[in-house]
């Protein structure tokens, strides 16, 4: 008696499978970057509107995101003032309290900020996390 020949799955489908399952990946991926940023009800600061005058923005809370470049200055008793890299739009000074001090903030670490711009336009750091 003759055997059944099996049937096997074509090329074209496996592929199609392939591309389907990255499809999903990939958008699984950026809806979990999406919805995973703890900021993204809050506005992202308009850089060249602080520069211009930063009296405009005082009191109102903003996201930065950006790249540690130096610290400024440090109080252990005050907190730290860094600079920040932030987009293309150039470099930014944040004071961070020192309730923040058990953070090890370091050269090249990318952070997320949420801040508030303080009574004389200092950038001040409300709550932050590494990206």
């Amino acid at each position: 008696m003759a055997r059944k020949a099996r049937s096997k799955i074509s090329v074209s489908t496996l592929i199609l499978v392939v591309i389907l399952v990255a499809a999903g990946m990939g958008g699984g991926a950026y809806v979990f970057k999406q919805t995973s940023d703890p900021y993204r009800t809050i506005s992202p600061l308009d850089l060249p509107a602080y520069l211009d005058n930063a009296n405009s923005l005082r009191g109102n809370s903003y996201k930065v995101e950006g790249t540690v470049e130096n610290s400024l200055a440090w109080s252990p008793t005050k907190g730290r003032l860094i600079s920040v890299i932030v987009g293309d739009n150039g470099v930014v000074a944040i004071f961070v309290p020192a309730k923040f001090n058990y953070l090890n903030l370091q050269k090249g670490q990318r952070y997320q900020f949420k801040v508030e711009i303080g009574k004389d336009g200092v950038i001040e750091v409300t709550d932050m996390r590494k990206v």
